[in-house]
């Protein structure tokens, strides 16, 4: 960008949403200028050579939202230009239990439902039930409220037509299941106890567990998107598309600053005539901003820090915001595929390993209550089953995710570990809890420690520290539970400030905070680029 030219469009932070929003302004013709407190851009997309030759994700990796999103479609030339190329694997995810139990499943719904069946007739018809709802009868009303302003007419609209076709029954039956836990779903829906551990660890993908409200909209919607459309990653690394999207924005006149913290937004005006006109760094610098300002932080930094004259009715909603629980994160560089019991689930690019629904129920009620559970539920990743270029030839990576930590620390219930007294989270504790997990994988891949070349672990701590806007080591900054989702997301209105807006008419907020919530689709970025620049 001409350092002489004042950009249309700050953005403070540099996730998805930012980088995405930003790039779909720059095609536009707005020239933007993207604020990075750290020294690199990405958020939670960060890809790291943690040992020679092994190219790990150490925080997020698959990318079935934003593959599907309409950001991708408006910057995939772009993107294929700049050598962003998604791949796929035949397979989906599946289930590791210790007993030995496995199940596979390939990216194919009609397979997936056949698999189910043979496990207990009538379970792949609750699958397939379930996705012809959620992307038939149901589609327009869900990803209507998940895909637009739900403060703008298209929402008004879009529920008068719904209440004209289903009228007030229908839509009072759409809620109810829109707010059913999955284990409700699961007892009247499922037959086998195998079904219910498969699909019972996808409501831990937006902070739930199977017991909350909304459970099983998420666990039905998350598993029946991933075996349809598959679980791509980006040809090496996710970094590559950090790379390709700050190309994009420098290509069209922008700029990316990195180690350039925002102090505070500095505004002009009163009442309902106020706006924000530049943006002041801890450093002293300032930029100015013709049209708006976009915010990537939580609702604590957004009206704690940046907008910190806000309405005292907004601050209480931002400092009422509630996170949930921490998420660790482990990567194994191996010299050679594991063993796996079921050599199928090589193949898979996401494995679950649990007992059972009752197990992941357990294992959240003791995060939730502060203490490290004994059986975690392992989000098990290998991304080297999709992409060969992540490791040396004829070795493996797992990527392993658990979010069912607590963020502080009260106990162990396996009551194997020391814990600090004031409950934070040490090298010791991570490490071994880490050992816990190690153990665990053995049970399903026997020989793994033979196998390893290295592990690198992050607490729920190390992952903070890392990125701000992950409070707590909580990855989707924010729980995701009725009140704090769709048209409450971050919180209720308040003086102007609801879903993707402030109460200042030109500062926007964006993130996992935000709505439509978490995730790699770069949601909140497509809307408020339409916001602020309409296609």
């Amino acid at each position: 960008m001409n350092t002489g030219a004042v950009p249309h469009v700050i953005f403070v932070g540099s996730g998805i949403n930012s980088l995405v929003g930003a790039a779909l302004l720059a095609l536009r013709g707005k020239r933007v200028l993207v604020l990075e407190r750290n020294a690199r851009a990405g958020g939670c997309i960060r890809t790291e050579e943690l040992f020679p030759g092994y190219h790990h994700e150490v925080m997020s990796s698959w990318y079935p939202l934003f593959v599907g999103s309409p950001g991708y479609a408006e910057l995939r030339p772009a993107l294929e230009a700049a050598g962003v190329t998604f791949l796929y694997s035949d397979y989906a995810t599946g289930l590791a239990q210790p007993d030995g139990q496995a199940l596979a499943l390939r990216q194919d719904l009609a397979d997936a439902v056949r698999r189910l069946e043979a496990l207990a007739p009538g379970d792949g018809k609750a699958l397939e039930a379930a996705a012809a709802q959620l992307f038939g009868t149901d589609a327009a009303l869900t990803f209507g409220l998940l895909g637009q302003n739900l403060y703008g007419r298209g929402l008004l609209k879009l529920l008068f037509k719904e209440w004209r076709k289903r009228g007030v029954d229908g839509l009072a039956a759409y809620a109810a299941r829109a707010l059913e836990s999955f284990r409700r779903w699961s007892e009247h829906a499922l037959q086998s106890a195998q079904s219910r551990a498969l699909m019972a660890p996808w409501t831990l993908h937006s902070g739930l567990g199977p017991d909350d409200a909304s459970s099983a909209l998420i666990g039905k919607l998350t598993l029946a998107a991933v075996v349809s459309a598959g679980m791509p990653v980006v040809k090496g690394g996710g970094s590559r598309l950090v790379e390709a999207l700050v190309r994009i924005i420098e290509q069209h006149g922008g700029q990316l600053l990195t180690d350039a913290q925002a102090q505070r937004i500095e505004l002009h005006g009163q009442g309902r005539r106020q706006r924000a006109n530049s943006v002041q760094l801890t450093d002293g610098r300032r930029f100015q901003a013709q049209e708006a300002v976009v915010c990537n932080v939580t609702p604590q930094q957004l009206y704690g820090r940046l907008l910190p004259q806000a309405p005292e009715a907004i601050q209480a909603h931002a400092a009422a915001y509630r996170y949930g629980r921490g998420d660790m994160q482990i990567h194994f560089a191996l010299n050679a595929p594991p063993a796996w019991r079921n050599p199928e689930l090589l193949q898979v690019p996401l494995v679950h390993l649990t007992e059972s629904l009752e197990q992941v129920c357990a294992s959240v009620t003791a995060a939730n209550n502060g203490w490290l559970p004994e059986r975690p539920t392992l989000g098990i990743g290998q991304p080297v089953a999709v992409d060969a270029s992540r490791a040396p030839a004829g070795a493996w990576i797992l990527w392993i995710q658990m979010q069912e930590l607590p963020s502080r620390i009260k106990g162990d219930v396996a009551g194997q570990i020391d814990v600090p007294a004031d409950g934070r989270w040490t090298e010791a504790v991570r490490e071994a809890f880490a050992d816990r997990v190690q153990q665990r994988l053995e049970t399903v891949m026997p020989g793994l420690q033979a196998r390893i070349v290295g592990r690198r672990a992050y607490s729920p701590a190390d992952l903070e520290a890392l990125n701000c806007n992950l409070v707590g080591g909580d990855p989707y900054s924010g729980i995701c539970s009725p009140d704090q989702f769709f048209w409450l997301r971050p919180f209720a209105g308040s003086h102007g400030a609801r879903g993707n807006h402030t109460h200042v008419r030109n500062v926007y907020h964006v993130g996992a905070s935000s709505h439509p919530g978490p995730g790699l689709g770069a949601g909140s970025g497509c809307l408020v680029a339409d916001m602020i620049a309409p296609r």
